[in-house]
């Protein structure tokens, strides 16, 4: 079964003492279908533990898109005075709908998209990014726009369906499959090879997938690896930009669906995610949806890894408005 639930108030620290320079976050969202005039950015919920359930992890990233809400709720605002955010709501997918669930997804990020600058959907399991690009996909003909995908995971997500039908580790094959292969641009930085099978590498590289490991993204790669967004990004005219939190150190990023080993700082992630913001700027239709997916609240000590992904939300939606 797959409902919606609309925006609810944020609350959070008042320093009323303090002036007018002293707004959080919570204080500069409006709930949808209110939309501020000027310049907005959304945030959209995707409850979904379903994609996780049939990919064999650990359930509980439903839970996610409320969790990050109460954390970015309580940041210092820097979005300036005429940057504002709306919240629009969550799908919320019960039991095993996850097909319907990811239409209806797909039908609030196409409305969201036609009403605010950047929209910042956050999931659930990383089955969020397969609804998440087919709402794009209507409002952009990925045959006629190039969108480059750039996925910050440890893992590829280009699993083939299993008996189950899809699951949150097939997210991209399932894009290839609608997009074409001449039209399937996908970047995929973080990976952990112990946790990507051989025949998953295989299949990144016949369709022609560009990818680096975490062992190659130390802080001293962080040249190498921002030559190599620029050379995929060439040629683009969109960057769709999908975080998937299990690309963090497990101490980074506890609450997550299977957490790394080794991962990739978040000095290098904030790197890459300041690069891309700059040359998105740079594209004909720019970076108009981001993603957030795997937070796991249930397995998240001291609610590090909601702190982490409240810290990247600030960082999509408000960074390009900072003095």
């Amino acid at each position: 079964m797959v409902t919606f639930k609309p925006a609810s108030e944020w609350r959070g620290r008042v320093d009323s003492e303090e002036g007018v320079g002293a707004a959080r976050w919570h204080q500069k969202v409006s709930l949808a279908p209110h939309l501020p005039v000027g310049r907005s950015v959304g945030i959209l919920g995707f409850a979904c533990d379903a994609g996780v359930l049939r990919n064999k992890g650990r359930p509980g990233a439903a839970a996610g898109p409320d969790a990050l809400r109460r954390q970015l709720g309580g940041l210092a605002w820097h979005g300036g005075d005429d940057l504002s955010v709306t919240d629009l709501g969550t799908v919320e997918v019960g039991g095993d709908g996850l097909e319907q669930g990811q239409e209806e997804l797909a039908t609030r990020v196409a409305e969201a998209l036609t009403s605010v600058s950047r929209l910042l959907v956050v999931g659930g399991g990383h089955e969020t990014a397969w609804g998440s690009f087919s709402g794009l996909a209507k409002v952009y003909d990925p045959t006629a726009t190039r969108i480059g995908i750039i996925n910050l995971d440890a893992h590829f997500d280009l699993r083939m369906k299993g008996g189950q039908g899809a699951s949150s580790g097939t997210p991209f094959t399932q894009i290839a499959e609608h997009c074409g292969q001449d039209f399937f641009h996908y970047c995929c930085l973080g990976l952990a090879r112990t946790s990507n099978t051989s025949s998953l590498f295989d299949r990144a590289r016949a369709m022609g997938v560009s990818y680096r490991e975490d062992r190659d993204m130390q802080v001293a790669d962080i040249p190498d690896v921002i030559k190599q967004v620029r050379e995929f990004s060439q040629g683009m005219d969109m960057l769709y930009l999908t975080i998937d939190l299990d690309v963090l150190p497990h101490y980074q990023a506890p609450g997550v669906s299977a957490p790394a080993a080794r991962g990739v700082a978040l000095e290098v992630v904030q790197a890459v995610i300041d690069e891309v913001q700059q040359i998105a700027m740079t594209l004909p239709y720019g970076m108009p949806l981001v993603e957030i997916c795997e937070l796991n609240p249930e397995f998240d000590e001291s609610g590090v890894t909601a702190k982490t992904a409240a810290l990247l939300a600030d960082t999509l939606l408000c960074q390009n408005c900072r003095s």
